[in-house]
């Protein structure tokens, strides 16, 4: 059974993965929305803004994952970025000129940019790499939960008070991570094993393996060229069936685009969990194959009707890929990086591989509608899709160790 200890540390990782959820992924279009609704701002200007923010957080990934590595104050990390987050969802209703709407945003982005590796760290840290499966799993679920009821409340809230509400809704959800983090024993965290050395031979004077390793580890740099193209063909997805719902009502566009989302997120938590209860008995190819091969299929689905509970419907399938690739991303991550000291930089250099393709998703997309509608541009991103999973067929190995189910179910007990 597990001790008073264990437990604690494993709510704790509960409610900081419930809490950070939101924040972990920014204001996004709610500050979208406030900007137009409130200040008037033309559509230009709030597409800047976000693209800054996008920018500062993608090009902080890597050296946030190199911080993560090399601190062993991660919870005062975690601490001080959701701070910083609290801060600039604070500060927006009163500040209106872009340049500061711009700074806060940046910053925010660039703290929040070290929470899914810090997270992964403290997670690696205290369970080790045997149960770190199932507690990756777990994370996910509650990132999953924590998603799907603060969309839930974000809708309610700026339902009754207005679009400023979600910002102090992400506030509060951000001092709450504190609160969180703040009841992890730190001494439970081995930072040896946190960084990706492996236990069983780790000694007081190893020291990180050098960059040439991680840029000759031919494997991961094959799975991060799989994670680019995932999110190229995912991150459109989503926004183009928004633009064809309010082509077709603009009055069902909003809440059914918000119904997309609270799904998705709700499909995610049990597969999540599937991946954290599985992945050590199935191996993690065949659940990656499993969550890469929706994608293809979707963008295939959505030009076979225009019909708007089709295309919601279609879009529920984005639950069973991105839940399996959120959940798998930081176990092949950490079985590819073993030993070597570098779990975390190479997390978010992969974390900045895919926001790369995320970032550059829309733009292509949009110009595939431009020129050939939305169809075109549905079978554009499956294609891009197929690639992914062919990629990962063929040049991605297995690279989990299958253990027995009842070796896991025994663990677990202990």
């Amino acid at each position: 059974m597990s001790n008073p200890s264990d437990q604690r540390n494993n709510r704790s990782l509960d409610g900081l993965n419930f809490f950070l959820a939101d924040v972990r992924d920014g204001l996004g279009p709610y500050l979208a929305i406030y900007l137009l609704a409130v200040h008037k701002w033309d559509p230009a200007s709030i597409g800047l803004v976000m693209t800054l923010a996008g920018i500062a957080a993608l090009v902080t990934q890597t050296p946030a994952g190199a911080l993560i590595d090399r601190t062993r104050s991660k919870r005062l990390v975690v601490i001080v970025a959701a701070l910083l987050v609290t801060a600039g969802c604070l500060v927006l209703p009163f500040i209106h000129s872009f340049t500061w709407v711009a700074i806060t945003q940046s910053i925010s982005a660039i703290a929040g940019s070290v929470f899914a590796p810090a997270i992964a760290a403290i997670s690696l840290g205290i369970t080790g790499p045997k149960a770190f499966t199932r507690r990756t799993g777990r994370n996910e679920t509650w990132n999953h939960a924590g998603n799907a009821c603060a969309a839930l409340l974000a809708g309610i809230f700026s339902w009754l008070f207005g679009p400023i509400a979600v910002f102090y809704l992400m506030a509060f959800m951000a001092l709450a991570s504190i609160v969180a983090v703040a009841f992890v024993d730190a001494s439970a965290i081995d930072h040896d094993v946190a960084r990706g050395f492996d236990p069983a031979h780790v000694q007081a004077h190893d020291q990180p393996s050098g960059w040439a390793a991680l840029l000759h580890n031919r494997p991961l740099l094959m799975f991060a060229i799989c994670c680019g193209l995932f999110h190229l063909a995912n991150a459109a997805m989503l926004p183009l069936v928004s633009q064809k719902l309010s082509q077709i009502d603009v009055n069902l566009a909003t809440p059914l685009t918000s119904a997309c989302i609270v799904a998705a997120q709700l499909v995610m938590v049990p597969v999540a969990w599937l991946v954290g209860a599985k992945a050590d008995v199935w191996g993690r190819k065949p659940l990656l194959l499993a969550g890469f091969i929706f994608l293809p299929l979707r963008g295939v689905l959505y030009v076979m009707s225009d019909n708007p509970y089709w295309l919601v419907g279609v879009q529920l399938l984005d639950g069973i890929g991105a839940g399996a690739f959120g959940a798998l991303l930081p176990l092949v991550v950490k079985d590819l990086t073993r030993g070597t000291g570098r779990f975390n930089v190479s997390l978010g250099a992969i974390s900045t591989v895919f926001g790369l393709g995320a970032a550059l998703s829309n733009g292509l997309a949009g110009l595939v509608v431009r020129e050939a509608g939305y169809s075109a541009a549905f079978l554009t991103l499956a294609a891009i899709a197929a690639v992914a999973f062919a990629l990962l067929w063929l040049a991605v190995p297995e690279t989990g160790e299958r253990v027995a189910d009842d070796h896991l179910h025994g663990a677990a007990a202990t």
